[in-house]
């Protein structure tokens, strides 16, 4: 096992999304995953049903320990619900002093619909959060609300990628998996150019957390030394290879195979 990532983000009692899938898809690429729960939520593949968000003090608390104890080589936000958690996480994270490569999905709409983060918290995480971010990884609705405009085809994307790192992240990985089509592109955005990564769709309602997984792989690349380009390259062919091989869970949109990697066949032939 190598490399810390402190994860702050929501729960998700389904197991697809948020912690949880950040602690599976940490532990399924090597990496020690830490975290700072930030709200709880009941849900399942059909939808968000409750949430219960975390005090403030207690979110700067659980930061504060996991930073100071077992420490951190990358950080990941994925839901933060409002603009006072976002102050304990910025907060917290000044406290710490010593600079982290902090991966942000700026999470804002569960798969389901149900927002996740407040309409009034969006400039806030714009002018908090992104200054602390090493790269943001919007989906395509993130990110024409971070950038302001519509984004219906892939020169669109391009567009809101130069907007987005005008907004101070050096780095902008845009997911392009809601637009139409039999390929999908992602565009990764830096100071010195624009990349796009293409693959082929795989057709599947079973895609709840693909986002949080994504963030998170990045995050364990980069808390184990890969440079920004390999830790996505990684990152794509994970969520594709979980995507691909998903248990087909739930009545609605089912998590991911985040065990893609572990072959319990081997682990019992060693026993």
């Amino acid at each position: 096992m190598r490399g810390r990532v402190l994860i702050i983000a929501g729960s998700d009692s389904g197991g697809g999304a948020g912690i949880q899938a950040d602690i599976k898809t940490c532990t399924a690429l090597g990496a020690y995953a830490a975290t700072a729960i930030t709200a709880l939520t009941a849900q399942d593949t059909l939808g968000v049903h409750g949430v219960h968000p975390v005090p403030p003090e207690f979110i700067r608390q659980q930061i504060r320990l996991g930073l100071e104890d077992i420490g951190a080589d990358a950080v990941k936000t994925g839901m933060l619900g409002d603009s006072a958690t976002i102050e304990a996480v910025c907060e917290a994270l000044a406290a710490h002093g010593t600079p982290l490569p902090v991966v942000v999905d700026p999470v804002m709409v569960a798969k389901g619909g149900h927002h996740l983060l407040a309409e009034a918290a969006v400039e806030t995480l714009k002018r908090r959060l992104l200054p602390f971010a090493s790269i943001i990884t919007p989906n395509l609705p993130e990110a024409e609300v971070l950038a302001g405009m519509p984004i219906g085809e892939v020169a669109a994307m391009r567009t809101a990628a130069e907007k987005l790192l005008a907004l101070g992240a050096p780095a902008v990985l845009l997911k392009g998996g809601h637009l139409p089509g039999p390929r999908l592109v992602d565009l990764l955005a830096t100071r010195e150019g624009i990349e796009a990564f293409e693959s082929d769709r795989i057709e599947s309602r079973h895609t709840h957390g693909t986002g949080c997984t994504l963030a998170s792989a990045v995050a364990a690349g980069l808390a184990q030394g890969l440079g920004l380009r390999g830790a996505v390259v990684r990152a794509r062919a994970y969520v594709q290879a979980a995507l691909r091989t998903a248990p087909g869970l739930g009545k609605g949109h089912g998590p991911l195979n985040h065990a893609v990697t572990l072959d319990p066949a081997r682990l019992a032939a060693l026993g």
